[in-house]
């Protein structure tokens, strides 16, 4: 028999929206350059470094504006380097039968976890002066670091996000 609310199965949960997600969510690494911030960073250190490069062959100190040149090369790589690194992301997804952790890295390559809901639990580790600095997935013998780019403050957010979603989820069962 169906109870009087058509909008509820009358076995629980409804089939059809079982594998509904109850949180999402696509974490990115924290960058705090962008490419407008970048070109004013090398322009002002090619700008310092061919200031001093020229007051020092003047100076007959002429090896040093090679050095210069060298070091602007390494900045360069070094930004573009973390430029790259910055494309890759995570996704968490929890719906009423899985939860599924999926990192793709600035190739492209994907791994992903699979988790039961019921038998998945979140631990922290959390810092006094720096806040929470590790958020791990735990279900039996299997782990798996989540947010591990971002900073305390967003993964604090994930945390309770992640809390709140897989309370509910077993709270429905």
């Amino acid at each position: 028999m169906a109870s009087g609310n058509p909008s509820v199965h009358p076995y629980g949960l409804d089939p059809d929206t079982i594998d509904r997600p109850v949180f999402t969510a696509t974490i990115r690494p924290h960058q705090s350059l962008s490419r407008r911030g970048f070109r004013v960073v090398m322009a002002g250190c090619c700008a310092v470094s061919l200031t001093v490069s020229i007051w020092a062959w003047r100076m007959g100190f002429w090896p040093v504006a090679g050095f210069f040149g060298l070091d602007m090369l390494a900045i360069y790589a070094a930004l573009k380097v973390s430029f790259r690194r910055g494309r890759s992301f995570e996704e968490v997804m929890i719906s009423q039968i899985e939860i599924l952790l999926a990192r793709v890295s600035h190739q492209g390559e994907r791994r992903e976890w699979r988790f039961n809901p019921l038998w998945t639990k979140i631990e922290t580790v959390e810092d006094d002066e720096y806040g929470l600095q590790r958020l791990t997935l735990v279900s039996r013998r299997q782990q798996a670091l989540v947010a591990r780019d971002a900073g305390p403050d967003e993964r604090a957010r994930i945390a309770s996000g992640l809390t709140a979603a897989l309370a509910q989820v077993k709270k429905g069962y």
